[in-house]
């Protein structure tokens, strides 16, 4: 996915396994999204959730006369910023620092995680909370956090697309059940995705399901987690020992 040329608003989405990081097969597994957002008058990019294949990543904004200026990390979970996983490293914002010194955004309250789990220190970061207003050239994206998966999970709204990381999938939400995961934190914030326009454009963390990004409204009326009608009936659906 990406947009004309005559577009200042920036935007890639790329698969991992097939549009980068090509030949890794955990990366096929894992079938992670990264993203680039930037501003083509400048030529200034973002990128989410770079893990894998930074090189790549790297590369792609380039051959698109695009820097990488920064790093928006949804969640601390290693197939998105890197670190051990299934007795495999994967590469991500550690390696990433030592191509290109950029900041890494991250939710305040997924800090300490971001770090024990890369390895990258208190000045690599930059902490927001939600409602912070990060700007790429002359696009604004917005921070959402959406604490359940886990305590800072965080996703970015810009230019009508919401980059959802692994809080929404266009089928299911992300799992509840991991360190730092809280079933009821989850309800609150998909009820919070859930207010936003119905025109606003989903765009995963995982390619879960066929399509690659959905609108909101499609999302919300067949996505099964948006079923309960209450916080009380979302406990009972999905609360778990």
């Amino acid at each position: 996915m990406s947009t004309t040329t005559d577009n200042p608003f920036y935007f890639r989405q790329l698969l991992s396994g097939r549009d980068f990081a090509v030949g890794n097969p955990i990366a096929h597994q894992m079938v992670n999204f990264a993203y680039l957002i930037g501003d083509r008058s400048t030529g200034e990019c973002l990128v989410v959730d770079p893990a894998y294949g930074v090189n790549d990543l790297i590369d792609i904004a380039a051959a698109d006369s695009m820097t990488i200026t920064g790093v928006l990390a949804s969640h601390y979970h290693p197939d998105h910023v890197g670190g051990s996983m299934m007795g495999h490293t994967i590469e991500g914002v550690a390696a990433l620092l030592e191509k290109i010194q950029v900041p890494i955004h991250v939710n305040e309250h997924e800090a300490p995680w971001v770090m024990k789990t890369t390895g990258v220190s208190t000045t690599d970061l930059v902490q927001h909370q939600g409602g912070d207003v990060i700007t790429v050239g002359n696009i604004s994206v917005t921070c959402v956090h959406t604490p359940g998966h886990t305590p800072g999970s965080q996703c970015f709204l810009t230019a009508g697309c919401l980059i959802s990381g692994d809080t929404l999938f266009l089928e299911g939400c992300g799992r509840t059940d991991l360190p730092g995961s809280n079933v009821g934190d989850m309800y609150d914030s998909l009820t919070t995705l859930a207010s936003l326009p119905d025109d606003t454009v989903v765009l995963p963390g995982h390619q879960y399901s066929a399509p690659s990004a959905a609108h909101l409204s499609d999302v919300k009326e067949f996505n099964y987690v948006f079923k309960p009608r209450s916080k009380e009936q979302w406990m009972t659906m999905f609360g778990h020992d």
